[in-house]
């Protein structure tokens, strides 16, 4: 992956402020799995980022619990796959970092007619069930 990671419209984080590394992998890979480095990390430090704009940066290091974002992938079997999913992965984490919070719940209570309603089919009930009770 060369070139800039797109986050949103608003953010796009320069290639040369993300740290790959590269292992072997554990997961599929055949004959080969054992030779080659296809698991890997990414590794972005959000405090030192240039790409994301002061306040955005503020909220997502108060949601994130390190300032730096590490992510591994080792599902695939190549590695340019594996540099796929973990810039995919990457630019999810921080979308929901700096995501706006969500809209507050206004609370609401039910209307006098369904109150209303609900006591009469209590008391109704309640009269079935004695009558019931009395023969």
């Amino acid at each position: 992956m060369v070139g800039p990671l797109i986050v949103n419209d608003s953010i796009a984080i320069p290639g040369d402020e993300l740290v790959w590394r590269f292992s072997r992998s554990s997961g599929p890979g055949g004959q080969g799995v054992n030779t080659t480095d296809s698991r890997v990390e990414l590794l972005f430090d959000v405090s030192a980022s240039t790409a994301i704009p002061p306040a955005l940066k503020s909220r997502a290091l108060e949601r994130l619990p390190s300032p730096v974002i590490t992510v591994a992938a080792s599902e695939y079997r190549s590695q340019l796959r594996n540099r796929e999913a973990a810039a995919h992965r990457l630019a999810q984490r921080i979308r929901e970092a700096v995501a706006p919070p969500p809209k507050r719940r206004r609370p609401t209570k039910p209307s006098k007619g369904a109150v209303e309603r609900r006591l009469f089919t209590k008391k109704h009930r309640s009269d079935l069930k004695r009558l019931r009770r009395e023969f």
